[in-house]
């Protein structure tokens, strides 16, 4: 985790098209990578989209081994909290999710809400019970290029809701994409639509 990238996410423009909306992929997604994907939108605008998979956890990764794949000591708290897969790209960059009771000086704000915060300090604060009260943290991220991501909702493949804190961060990870589609008032069996591909 850094913030000297010059990669997009760590510059939050203002919000605009889906900043703040999950992204949620349609039941006929052919990319296995999003199958089922419900994905916070983070920015979006003319020049390219970035958002997080809040629903894919990582099979091997907590926030203990995390700690120790980056060799900065061992978590007095939360060291079994569960890392997210964001995406797929950039996949050894983090980044934190988090309800804004914590925001850091370098703290971006998605909602009112929500924040993302891609300093090490939020995970150090975390780890030692004084950061935000509820978290996600990710390695990679969704990225689209300019109309892109526009195109492929026009396709079909995927539904937008506004994002909520409930749905965020209270919601079991395994249901959160049934819950989208519960908040949209549409069954998945019978939603019918182009494939996606994503």
């Amino acid at each position: 985790m850094s913030s000297s990238s010059p990669a997009s996410p760590n510059t939050i423009h203002a919000p605009k098209g889906l900043q703040g909306h999950l992204l949620i992929a349609v039941p006929q997604m052919l990319d296995p990578r999003f199958q089922k994907a419900v994905i916070l939108m983070c920015q979006h605008d003319d020049q390219s989209a970035m958002g997080f998979v809040i629903n894919q956890q990582s099979e091997k990764l907590n926030l203990g081994s995390l700690y120790e794949t980056l060799e900065i000591g061992t978590p007095r708290f939360c060291a079994e909290q569960p890392v997210f897969i964001g995406g797929p790209v950039d996949g050894n960059r983090g980044f934190v999710v988090h309800s804004q009771d914590h925001m850091l000086p370098e703290s971006n704000p998605i909602t009112h809400e929500i924040g993302l915060t891609t300093s090490l300090d939020i995970l150090e604060d975390i780890s030692n019970g004084t950061g935000p009260s509820q978290s996600i943290i990710s390695l990679g991220y969704a990225g689209w290029g300019g109309g892109q991501l526009d195109a492929e909702i026009a396709a079909n493949a995927w539904l937008t809701l506004p994002a909520s804190h409930e749905l965020v961060f209270e919601c079991n990870t395994d249901d959160i994409w049934d819950e989208t589609y519960a908040a949209l008032g549409i069954n998945p069996a019978h939603y019918t639509g182009t494939a996606g591909n994503a």
